[in-house]
């Protein structure tokens, strides 16, 4: 019976972003009173606004897909071969998944209403699935079959900590990108954008002002590049042009058809990926202007001081120019690196080229915020450098539970991966005993880290009291 509740809570309301972001809209609204009309309106608002967001992904996702396989065609790349596979891994112990999630959220609320600095809560309903997939392969790699309920509970565990120190560890730097903190970023490129934003600022990339790449001067005749729906068409026209001139002709009569000449279906598909990525912007900016708003009823009767951690196109709008450069970057880099390690016979990389657009996009913005355009080459670069060593490390890792996850990771998924299973391989001798123990671990530090950043914030606000002027200097 509570089997069938956490499951169908995961299935129907967590995985389900629209219903859910509605859902704390209606709720937030509901807790402001505010009038029927305003409840109605807001929460439908909300909830399309992530449809219209959702849509925009599937329509360019479709074309990143297609363009991934015949970039892998055209460089000559086919997937490692693996004794098993992502559905066989979801078949057996990655069916607890959704008990994970449900239980996962739970506690992560409990922690956010106990601990004022855990002022996020985690509302990317995809990553919450994916993230306990990851987690859950984690552990069997370590320990082997384990208990359904031992797997669920400790896994738990770790995907609450997960959520609600997440958006903690990027608070800073996302407040220098949006130049307010009325939301969070939940997302698995949290660690890329960590180590770009204070890596370009180790490095001295840039001034964000002086290189900003919104206020890149182009010539008169290369002008219309600043408009980042004919950049995002012309650019990825070009490149899915020449990948169409090197691809085999069975892969582009699978994914082409035989409806439209190969050129005609890359330049659709090149218009396609703009058009998709001008319906989200639309998307991200409407279900913004409700959620954010109608949250304050949330974080003032439920959750106080609480605030919404939303998804990296949330970022997207600050600087459009910055999330191309990231992307392209991101892309280049990592098909230097796939030519680099075939020809060194050291593994055959995939073109993650959903990974590359977000995680390039979002290094793009994080570089930008802290370096300027210098910084948003390095973000992009970083991007792909992680993401065919990250392939390359663990598809070996998953290689007994779900080697796609290695290549269809994010940042996150490698450093949460490194860890669990670094400690698994240490803590072996105690049997399934130590997925208790690392789950233990894992929450005591939580617990730490939020007691430690609840005195910070505590003595900042004590400052902030006794010297007005002072407050942004001492806000942690």
């Amino acid at each position: 019976m509570v089997q069938d509740i956490l499951e169908g809570l995961a299935d129907n309301l967590l995985s389900q972003v629209p219903i859910l972001i509605g859902l704390i809209a209606l709720v937030g609204l509901l807790l402001q009173r505010k009038p029927a009309e305003d409840v109605i309106g807001g929460t439908l608002r909300a909830a399309i606004g992530v449809v219209i967001m959702t849509i925009g992904i599937d329509v360019f996702v479709g074309g990143l897909s297609s363009f991934q396989a015949v970039v892998s065609s055209a460089v000559g790349v086919e997937p490692p071969a693996a004794t098993t596979t992502l559905d066989d891994f979801l078949a057996g112990p990655g069916a607890a998944a959704p008990l994970i999630i449900a239980g996962g959220f739970v506690l992560h609320l409990l922690l956010v209403r106990v601990f004022r600095s855990a002022r996020y809560v985690y509302l990317t309903g995809h990553l919450m699935l994916w993230m306990s997939i990851v987690i859950a392969a984690c552990f069997v790699e370590a320990f082997g079959e384990l208990d359904r309920w031992t797997l669920v509970g400790a896994g738990s565990v770790v995907l609450a900590c997960y959520f609600t120190l997440q958006p903690l560890w990027i608070a800073p730097l996302m407040r220098r990108v949006m130049g307010h903190d009325q939301f969070g970023l939940a997302h698995t490129t949290s660690t890329l954008a960590l180590a770009t934003g204070y890596g370009a600022k180790a490095l001295r990339l840039g001034d964000p002002v002086t290189h900003d790449t919104e206020k890149l001067r182009m010539p008169r005749g290369v002008a219309f590049l600043k408009d980042m729906n004919v950049a995002t068409a012309l650019v990825v026209g070009v490149i899915m042009l020449i990948a169409l001139a090197f691809a085999d002709p069975e892969t582009v009569a699978a994914v082409a058809g035989e409806d439209l000449a190969p050129f005609a279906w890359g330049i659709m598909q090149a218009l396609r990926f703009a058009g998709g990525i001008a319906i989200l912007l639309f998307g991200v900016r409407m279900f913004l202007a409700e959620i954010v708003p109608s949250f304050k009823g949330i974080s003032d009767r439920l959750l106080p001081g609480s605030r919404p951690a939303l998804d990296i196109p949330v970022i997207f709008p600050k600087a459009t120019t910055a999330v191309m450069v990231g992307f392209l970057t991101s892309t280049a880099t990592f098909l230097v690196l796939l030519g680099v390690f075939a020809a060194a016979g050291w593994f055959v990389l995939v073109p993650p080229m959903i990974m590359l657009f977000f995680g390039g996009g979002a290094g793009g913005v994080f570089g930008n915020a802290v370096a300027g355009w210098r910084g948003a080459v390095f973000g992009g670069v970083l991007n792909g450098v992680v993401l065919a060593v990250g392939q390359w490390v663990f598809w070996g890792v998953f290689s007994g539970t779900a080697p796609e996850l290695a290549t269809l990771a994010d940042p996150d998924w490698y450093v949460v991966s490194a860890v669990l299973v670094a400690a698994g391989g240490v803590l072996e001798p105690l049997g399934t005993a130590a997925v208790w123990v690392i789950a233990g671990v894992v929450l005591a530090a939580s617990v730490v880290v939020l007691a430690v950043l609840g005195r910070r914030a505590a003595r900042a606000e004590r400052l902030a009291a006794a010297n007005p002027a002072a407050d942004d200097l001492v806000r942690p």
